[in-house]
């Protein structure tokens, strides 16, 4: 059977009605999950639907239960898509996957083009940061997510982030790695206050996991597939790092000036940004980032998914990567 096919047979099934798809395309790029456009016709409606499927191999091993009832927590109090289906074993379609509306109207951009919004760049970044800041200020106890979602003691969020991350590296690294080692050592040796409440962490925030509108309104928030709970500082740093804005250097994510990011994240989540604090976790940034692009390496060189993003990655965003890493590194020797 054709992928179609299937999905036609588990949409019916799920849905208690004939279900037909028409349209099944896939969206390049994607290297955490295969994404794919169709439209499910049923009942004579039409919608317009996204599959996210595991792909045979991944820069990252995520839980799409957890990038699932992410979006099912977050659909209706920031621009997200809203879930529909989730098969975690994946038989229906080969492996697991979930289904979710399909946003229209709007860009995904890349962030290592040069002025990827424009003239639209300020209202781009208010909201932003604005969305950010609100998913920061989210009590997760009451959400979907929370059901899933180990929560760490605040105390212990450091720890677990660069367990995690050094031991990925550790795992997947071709050759010495000594800036990421060093940098490891670093952030052990120097660890930060804990955060004054675990919040939700989207993981991937950043330029190029967003689309927006022509006139620079954020429609929908993408790419939850690292979603976790965690210090909120850590999607803060992450959304800031150099990396997505390798051409200005007085703005952060190619959008706004920094201090005028840090602000709105601040009043939308009603959290104050600690600037030792956030230096640790700038610094961790782009260890997390360094892991990443180690797996893209070993993958592309060793797995059986040959998308060219694993090799870009593993080459480009790791050298830039290190050079970050340096420069953080002093930063947070001069903090402490």
């Amino acid at each position: 059977m054709s992928l179609a096919e299937r999905l036609e047979a588990y949409l019916t099934r799920t849905w208690g009605q004939p279900v037909t798809v028409a349209d099944l395309s896939r969206i390049p790029g994607g290297a955490s999950r295969e994404t794919y456009r169709f439209v499910a016709k049923a009942g004579g409606e039409a919608k317009a639907l996204i599959l996210r499927r595991d792909p045979p191999g991944s820069l990252i091993e995520t839980d799409r239960s957890l990038e699932y009832l992410a979006l099912e927590s977050f659909h209706d109090r920031v621009p997200a898509p809203r879930p529909i289906a989730m098969d975690a074993e994946g038989a229906e379609l080969e492996r697991p996957f979930f289904i979710m509306e399909r946003v229209e109207g709007g860009t995904v951009v890349s962030p290592f083009m040069a002025m990827p919004y424009g003239a639209h760049a300020r209202t781009v970044g208010e909201a932003f940061f604005d969305i950010l800041g609100r998913i920061a200020g989210a009590d997760p106890a009451g959400l979907p997510l929370a059901k899933v979602a180990e929560t760490p003691a605040p105390e212990d969020c450091w720890r677990i982030a660069v367990d995690h991350w050094a031991a990925v590296i550790e795992a997947d690294e071709q050759h010495p790695q000594p800036i990421v080692r060093a940098a490891i050592r670093l952030l052990r040796r120097r660890p930060p206050p804990p955060p004054s409440a675990v919040r939700v962490v989207h993981g991937d925030y950043r330029g190029g996991n967003f689309l927006h509108a022509p006139d620079g309104r954020i429609l929908a928030v993408l790419d939850w597939e690292m979603v976790h709970l965690g210090d909120p500082l850590e999607d803060l740093a992450w959304a800031i790092d150099p990396l997505w804005n390798p051409f200005d250097t007085t703005t952060v994510a190619a959008m706004i000036p920094r201090d005028e990011a840090l602000a709105i994240w601040s009043k939308a989540s009603g959290l104050t940004v600690d600037e030792e604090a956030l230096a640790w976790w700038s610094l961790f940034a782009a260890v997390k980032g360094q892991a990443i692009w180690t797996s893209a390496a070993k993958e592309y060189r060793d797995g059986g998914f040959k998308e060219p993003i694993l090799a870009v990655s593993g080459w480009y965003t790791a050298r830039r990567h290190d050079q970050i890493l340096a420069a953080a590194m002093l930063r947070l020797e001069d903090l402490s």
